[in-house]
């Protein structure tokens, strides 16, 4: 249910990295590599996985959002995820 923006004490504005920013041009990061970028993390920082599924809402989006300036690269396995990098 919606609330009143009176019951916060503080709103941030809804910036968010470009893809430009947030990825190196010469790497490919799964989704789960970004959520923790997005949040200023190590790409490799151990969360637990309630923290990673919160962080997952975040990257999705965004990864469709930066999608006109990224490229997608298929697993290399069945048991990997899908990468994602900065079009050169």
């Amino acid at each position: 249910m919606p609330v009143s923006k009176d019951e916060f004490d503080q709103l941030h504005p809804c910036d968010f990295y470009t893809a430009d920013e947030l990825l190196e041009g010469d790497r490919m990061y799964t989704v789960y590599e970004i959520a923790r970028l997005l949040q200023g993390l190590d790409p490799d920082a151990d969360i637990d996985r309630e923290t990673e599924d919160v962080l997952l809402d975040w990257a999705i989006p965004w990864i469709m959002t930066n999608a006109d300036d990224l490229v997608v690269a298929e697993p290399r396995s069945d048991d990997e995820p899908g990468f994602y990098g900065l079009k050169e």
